[in-house]
């Protein structure tokens, strides 16, 4: 009787650029940037290290193309809508991935050597604040503001020692119970008042904030307009 036949081994995936800076993003998920090394990750697709380098071209070039991935995770704005509610949009996906990738907070973006991603979602901020009505100038400033809130938002929301409202009010009530009312009594207001209330979840803020810097952006555009601050498209072709 014949003896039976061994199963074939499963075929090798083709590593590729694309299937590394996956596998990066997963590892930098599940422990931060610092349990990202070559080796690791090798680990992770089953290859060698140095394999890895003919992908990129060394950890640097993989962190670029991380984030690169990431800034195509993030809604684009659409220029059909008025530029505040496509802001806002882009905004609201901006921290959401962010929250999936805490990591990236202090990455921002892929410094000297943009990908396309990022390019792509960069011109298309820009082209939504122009269209918008915003000049040149203003625009460098509503994007600034913009991604400095969200940014900032997403780092000090990693940083607190809760993530749900139940932690929260846990917390909160710990502190108040050991708060001195009479030094502090706008802290223990605020805390009684309003983080320990039902339903309060810090994550809400978000948006409040984020419609404060918008309702301030569309003030400062209308101040001072000027027709010089047509976007490109926009301006009449010189006559011949």
């Amino acid at each position: 009787m014949a003896s039976p036949r061994k199963a074939a081994p499963a075929p090798r995936i083709r590593l590729n650029r694309e299937r590394v800076i996956a596998a990066a993003i997963v590892l930098a998920d599940t422990g931060g940037l610092e349990a990202l090394t070559m080796r690791r990750l090798g680990d992770d697709l089953n290859v060698e290290a140095m394999s890895i380098y003919n992908h990129v071209a060394n950890k640097d070039d993989l962190i670029n193309g991380m984030a690169d991935a990431i800034f195509g995770e993030i809604e684009l704005p659409l220029h059909s809508d008025d530029w505040k509610s496509a802001i806002r949009k882009r905004s609201v996906s901006f921290r959401e991935v962010l929250t999936r990738h805490p990591w990236a907070t202090t990455v921002r973006d892929s410094g000297t050597n943009p990908g396309p991603a990022t390019l792509r979602h960069h011109d298309r901020v820009i082209g939504t604040f122009r269209n918008g009505g915003f000049s040149v100038e203003k625009t460098a400033h509503a994007f600034s503001a913009v991604d400095s809130y969200i940014y900032g938002f997403a780092m000090q929301e990693k940083s607190l020692p809760f993530t749900t409202s139940e932690e929260t009010a846990a917390m909160a009530a710990i502190m108040l119970a050991q708060l001195p009312r009479g030094e502090y009594p706008y802290l223990a207001e605020l805390t009684a008042d309003h983080v320990l209330q039902p339903g309060y979840f810090y994550g809400d803020e978000f948006l409040v904030g984020l419609d404060l810097v918008l309702d301030g952006l569309a003030t400062m555009r209308d101040t001072d307009r000027h027709p010089g601050s047509q976007p490109p498209h926009s301006r009449a072709a010189p006559r011949p």
